[in-house]
């Protein structure tokens, strides 16, 4: 696999895409003092090469849900990581798995309807073989999101 070289104006371009994607190609070019067929070009270059993954509709966090979420912070037994991340990717309401080094092996972001759903939850993550321990923080607000979806 080759290496991807991206150039000031790739990393300006994807910079517009994602503070919003739905710009047209003429104030994308405008924007970058391109024309619309060099942007058109780097679009379809930075699609194939996997840079742009794909484009998406960002909802507001009332529209996604209603609900509870947490940020859980999973300790696994040693050499279950994999057993641990298999059996956690089963449970609908963890949005989010990722893999971290420190004190713990995994960090999930959980939503649930209710209170009591969220509970129910952890006490499923608590109790799968092979996890050692549990740490959860309720989310309250978000101050900065910059992901796309």
């Amino acid at each position: 696999m080759t290496k991807l070289t991206l150039t000031q104006k790739d990393q300006d371009l994807l910079n517009l895409l994602k503070a919003d994607a739905r710009l047209p190609v003429s104030a994308l070019a405008r924007h970058l003092g391109l024309s619309r067929t060099t942007v058109q070009d780097r679009l379809k270059r930075l699609e194939e090469q996997g840079v742009i993954a794909g484009y998406g509709v960002k909802l507001a966090a009332p529209a996604v849900s209603p609900g509870f979420s947490a940020w859980v912070s999973i300790g696994v037994e040693p050499r279950q990581q994999i057993s641990v991340a298999r059996q956690l990717s089963q449970i609908a309401e963890i949005e989010l798995l990722q893999g971290v080094s420190g004190k713990v092996d995994f960090v999930a972001l959980v939503r649930a309807d209710l209170p009591v759903g969220l509970d129910e939850v952890l006490d499923r993550i608590a109790l799968l073989p092979g996890v050692k321990g549990v740490e959860t923080a309720v989310i309250l607000s978000t101050k900065v999101d910059r992901r796309s979806m």
